[in-house]
């Protein structure tokens, strides 16, 4: 089903907070309009002080000084992530072999960690990497990949193959929205590659999303819900929420 135009523009912002910059060309393929229809919806968002075109394309403003920072740009509902991180942190034995996806929930994560020994931390998150690779008792690999401003992330087809080999104990794997019928979903296409070998990897999946994400799709799904093994959410959650995935045999854990 085709998106109304203000639908539209709101999903061409999810994804350049994501990505930072999009073409034109990619954008109207995405969304299977004209380019003409995405330079007028690119012309809007300008007009509303939200990105800044520029010959082909457009990028998000201000994510050079995010950038400069290291500060991520999604900083919505901290209260609840904080709690999510600490409640995974407990799940996290020394001697285990990780993965922490990219995110400020991950973040929250890795904030736990600090003292931890005999940890290695597998990550695709720059600013996971410099908060824990000077820890004495973690080690901390990087995998490779294109650069993502706004989630100071590596991405693409390379961060994957870096994973392709790799076994790890558990995976703490980051959302935009979670949907019975769409599954895990993102605003951008270029991670899905990356989260599946994430997956892949794992012994044991954890998606960690606070609780105003359950039931609020975003852009492009990775999988059914199948694909993870526990969900680590807030305590907020609604109690239709509960039900639905008590119904559909989704384990959850409340932090």
């Amino acid at each position: 089903m085709a998106l109304l135009a203000n639908q539209r523009r709101e999903q061409i912002i999810r994804l350049l907070r994501e990505d930072g910059s999009a073409k034109v060309v990619d954008l109207a393929r995405l969304f299977k309009v004209s380019e003409v229809t995405i330079r007028q919806d690119l012309e809007k968002l300008e007009n509303e002080d939200l990105i800044i075109r520029e010959h082909g394309g457009a990028f998000l403003r201000n994510v050079e000084d995010q950038v400069r920072n290291f500060s991520l740009l999604n900083q919505e509902n901290m209260d609840k992530k904080e709690m999510i991180g600490k409640k995974a942190a407990e799940l996290i034995e020394n001697g285990d072999v990780i993965i922490l996806d990219s995110g400020s929930t991950t973040t929250e994560i890795a904030k736990q960690l600090s003292g931890r020994k005999h940890l290695t931390i597998i990550t695709n998150a720059l600013n996971i990497a410099i908060l824990l690779g000077s820890e004495p008792g973690i080690e901390v690999m990087m995998t490779g990949g294109e650069f993502k401003p706004p989630t100071l992330s590596l991405t693409g087809q390379k961060a994957a193959d870096f994973l392709s080999d790799i076994h790890v104990d558990k995976l703490f794997l980051a959302t935009a929205g979670i949907s019975l019928k769409a599954g895990l979903t993102y605003p951008s296409i270029s991670d899905l590659v990356v989260k599946k070998a994430m997956i892949d990897a794992a012994e044991t999946t954890y998606l960690v999303a606070d609780s105003t994400k359950i039931s609020k799709p975003s852009f492009a799904s990775l999988g059914a819900l199948s694909l993870i093994n526990y969900i680590i959410t807030d305590p907020f959650i609604k109690e239709e929420h509960k039900k639905l995935l008590k119904d559909h045999d989704i384990e959850f854990i409340i932090a």
